[in-house]
C-alpha cells in the first residue's frame, strides 16, 4: 500500500526553520552509516565511535516531514557546520518537546557531537512500553518497534531498512531520492503520530503513565544514551593477565578432581550428565534437589547440599565437593566476567558500552546486558579481582553515589510503622532496631558490638529487613539464612523470628493485608506516583500463582517507588550535565549512580549529585533520603567518602 504523505528534502538551516516555525512538538530522527574503517563491521552504524550521522529528519505535523541530508555520498548535502550548530540550538531549546522513537540512540549520537539533549523530551518507545497490549499486559520492547507500531496503530506499513538500502549503507543512497526522503522523514512523522496516539490513550485510561513517560522515562532514556556513549573504562591488560591465571588454576583443579573421580567428563562447570551419573549412580549419592523438569540438579546449591551430606555420611567425598565448588566458581568468573567482558571491548574506545534498559522489569528497575555490568561480584566474593577491571583513565577517578537503604525507607513510608519512621527520622540504625524487635533487647544493646550473639543476631535482622515487606515465610527465611548468611535455624525458630517481627512492627502486618486486599480488588498494584503492574494471578485458585502475585503486590510499590525516585534524580542530573561536561555517567547499579570525573572535581561532583538525589521526591514523602558516596581509581578499590 502506498503511503501518501508530504515529505520533502531540505538542504539549508533556513529551510529547517521555515518548516518547524513556532512548533513546540517536534519529532526528529537520525540516519547513520559506518565510518570508512568499519564499513564491513556488523552494526557499526549503531556505534557513534565507528559511524557518523548521514541525515536527520523532522516532523511537526502528521503526514508531513522533512529529510536533511548531511553526509550522503551522492547528491547535495546541507552545510555540516551550520547544521550541527542549529542542531545544538534545537536540542537545547527548553520550549520545544523533542520527540523520538528510542531517544537513547539519538542521545548517544548527539553526545558524540558534544550535545546533551535537554528536557522536555518524549520517547515513544518508552510510551509504548507503558501502554497495554491487552487487558493485563504492557507492551514489551519486542512489541514496540516503530514499524510494528506504525502498522498496528496507524494502519500504514513502513518499508524495511534493507528494502530501501538494498545492501548499501545509508550514505551510499542519493539523499534527494524520493525513497530515501520518504524512508528518513517517515520515522519522524510516525514518531509524532505515536506521540499523539499514546497521549490520547494515557489521558483516557492511565494519566499517571503519561506523566511518568514525560518526566521520568524519557529523560532517563536520554541519560542512558549518554552512558552508552561514554562506556565503562576497562583495564584490558589486567583482564588478559587474570585470564591466564584463572585458566592455570582451573587446570590444576581439574587434575585434582580427576585424581578422585578418574576420566569422567566434568565439562566447564561440573554440570555434565556424565558427572551427574557419576554422583548419583556410581557413588550412589542421594538426589537432594531437582530441576523444573524433574531431573537431577547440579547447581551451586546442590553442590553445597551434597557437601553437607558427605560431611555427615561420606566424609571421604567431602574434598571432592570443595574442589568442585572452587572449580565452578572460577569457571563462572571466567565465562561471565573475563571472557564475557572481553567479548564486548570496543576496538576504538577500549571500553565496554553495555545496553541499559529502564523499562524491561515489572517494577521499573534497570537491567543491563552485553555485558551485564550490574552483577559484578562483591569484594568479599571476588577472588580474581573482577572489580579492578573497571579502571578510571589517568588523572580521573570513579565516584559513585548510592541511596542508603532506599527500599527500607520507602517501605517504612508505606507501612507507617512508628518504630521504623522514628529510626529513619533520627538517622538511626534500622538493622539494630530490627534486632531489638526480633530478640527482645534494647536498641542500645542491639547496637553494641560486644553484646552476646551480636554478629549472628544482626545478620538475621538484616536478612529479615530485606524481605520483611514482601511477606516472609518460615521455610523461605530458613533457606535465606542458611544459603546467603550461613546461619542455621530451625523452622520453629524462624516462625518465632517472624512472629516477633510482626509484633514489634505492628503496622507492618496491617499494611501487608491491606495491600494484598487492594491488589485482589483491582487486579493490579501501583507505585506511589502511579506506575502500574497488573497481577491477574492474585485471583488464581493455584496457591503458588496466588502467593507469587501477593508478594508482587507488596514488592512493587516499594521496589518500584524506589526505582521512580532514582529516575527523578537522574532527570535532575541530566538537567545539569551540559554545564558539567567533566561529569561522565557510566553506570547505574541497583540504587547507585556511577561517574568518571577529574580528580580535582570530586567535591563539586559529589555535592551536585547528592543534591539531585536527596531532594524530597514527592510531597507526601516524609523521611530523609541519604546518598552515600564512594571513590576509587578502580571499582575494586572504592572507599566510602566521609560526609
Amino acid at each position: 500500500m502506498e503511503i501518501k504523505n508530504k515529505y520533502e528534502c531540505v538542504i539549508s538551516v533556513q529551510g529547517i526553520k521555515d518548516y518547524i516555525g513556532n512548533a513546540i512538538e517536534v519529532a526528529f530522527d537520525y540516519e547513520t552509516a559506518p565510518d570508512e574503517p568499519f564499513r564491513e563491521e556488523d552494526k557499526a552504524a549503531l556505534d557513534p565511535h565507528k559511524s557518523h550521522i548521514v541525515g536527520c529528519s523532522f516532523s511537526v505535523k502528521e503526514g508531513t516531514g522533512i529529510y536533511v541530508p548531511i553526509a550522503h555520498l551522492i547528491g547535495t548535502n546541507i552545510d555540516k557546520d551550520e547544521f550541527f550548530a542549529y542542531l545544538r540550538e534545537f536540542l537545547s531549546d527548553k520550549r520545544i518537546i523533542k520527540i523520538a522513537h528510542n531517544i537513547a540512540f539519538e542521545s548517544c549520537q548527539s553526545y558524540h557531537q558534544g550535545i546533551v539533549i535537554k528536557a522536555p523530551v518524549y520517547d515513544t518507545i518508552c510510551a509504548a512500553q507503558m501502554t497495554l497490549k491487552n487487558h493485563y499486559e504492557f507492551r514489551q520492547l519486542k512489541d514496540s518497534g516503530l514499524k510494528t507500531l506504525a502498522k498496528e496503530l496507524c494502519g500504514e506499513p513502513l518499508p524495511s531498512f534493507s528494502s530501501v538500502t538494498d545492501g548499501k549503507h545509508f550514505d551510499e543512497l542519493d539523499g534527494h531520492d524520493a525513497e530515501t526522503v520518504r524512508y528518513g522523514a517517515a520515522d519522524s512523522d510516525f514518531s509524532l503520530r505515536l506521540y499523539h496516539k499514546f497521549n490520547e490513550w494515557f489521558d483516557k485510561f492511565m494519566p499517571a503513565h503519561r506523566k511518568i513517560v514525560e518526566e521520568l522515562e524519557s529523560p532517563t532514556a536520554v541519560y542512558i544514551g549518554i552512558m552508552k556513549h561514554i562506556g565503562v573504562p576497562m583495564n584490558v591488560s589486567l583482564m588478559e593477565q587474570r585470564k591466564i591465571e584463572v585458566e592455570t588454576e582451573m587446570a590444576k583443579l581439574r587434575e585434582q578432581i580427576a585424581f578422585i573421580i578418574g576420566d569422567v567428563n566434568i565439562g566447564a562447570n561440573c554440570g555434565t550428565q556424565a558427572f551427574k551419573d557419576y554422583l548419583y549412580k556410581t557413588l550412589g549419592l542421594p538426589v537432594l534437589k531437582t530441576t523444573a523438569s524433574n531431573r537431577e540438579a547440579a547447581d551451586d546449591m546442590t553442590m553445597t547440599m551434597l557437601k553437607e551430606y558427605c560431611d555427615k555420611h561420606r566424609p571421604e567425598l567431602s574434598q571432592l565437593f570443595v574442589l568442585v565448588q572452587e572449580y565452578r566458581k572460577l569457571g563462572k568468573i571466567k565465562s561471565t566476567y573475563i571472557d564475557g567482558y572481553s567479548k564486548y571491548i570496543n576496538s576504538v574506545t577500549q571500553r565496554v558500552h553495555p545496553d541499559l534498559f529502564a523499562l524491561s522489569t515489572d517494577t521499573g528497575r534497570f537491567n543491563c546486558t552485553k555485558p551485564n555490568c550490574q552483577n559484578m561480584p562483591r569484594k568479599t566474593n571476588d577472588p580474581v579481582g573482577i572489580r579492578n577491571f573497571v579502571k578510571a583513565p589517568d588523572g580521573k577517578v570513579i565516584v559513585s553515589l548510592d541511596f542508603s537503604q532506599i527500599e527500607l525507607r520507602v517501605g517504612a513510608f508505606y507501612c507507617r510503622d512508628e518504630n521504623m519512621l522514628q529510626t529513619y527520622r533520627e538517622n538511626g540504625d534500622i538493622h539494630a532496631q530490627t534486632t531489638a524487635v526480633i530478640f527482645g533487647v534494647s536498641y542500645e544493646e542491639a547496637k553494641d558490638k560486644n553484646a552476646p550473639n551480636y554478629k549472628e543476631n544482626r545478620t538475621i535482622a538484616k536478612n529479615c529487613n530485606f524481605g520483611v515487606f514482601y511477606g516472609l515465610f518460615p521455610k523461605g527465611l530458613q533457606g535465606t539464612l542458611k544459603f546467603k548468611a550461613g546461619v542455621e535455624k530451625t523452622i520453629e525458630e524462624c516462625e518465632e523470628i517472624i512472629a516477633n517481627l510482626k509484633a514489634g512492627y505492628k503496622n507492618l502486618a496491617i499494611w501487608q493485608e491491606n495491600t494484598k486486599a487492594d491488589a485482589y480488588k483491582n487486579v493490579y498494584t501501583e507505585t506511589w506516583i502511579g506506575r502500574r503492574r497488573y497481577l491477574p494471578g492474585i485471583r488464581s485458585e493455584d496457591w503458588s500463582k496466588k502467593s507469587f502475585a501477593e508478594r508482587c503486590s507488596m514488592n512493587t510499590p516499594i521496589q518500584g517507588t524506589a526505582a521512580d525516585i532514582l529516575k527523578m534524580a537522574i532527570a535532575r542530573i541530566l538537567e545539569g550535565l551540559d554545564s558539567r561536561p567533566w561529569l561522565e555517567p557510566i553506570l547505574q547499579i541497583h540504587d547507585e549512580l556511577t561517574f568518571i570525573i577529574p580528580e580535582d572535581k570530586l567535591e563539586d561532583a559529589v555535592a551536585f549529585v547528592k543534591e539531585c538525589m536527596e531532594v524530597k521526591p514527592f510531597a507526601e514523602f516524609d523521611l530523609p533520603l541519604v546518598a552515600e558516596g564512594a571513590i576509587g581509581h578502580t571499582f575494586g578499590t572504592m572507599e566510602e567518602l566521609d560526609d
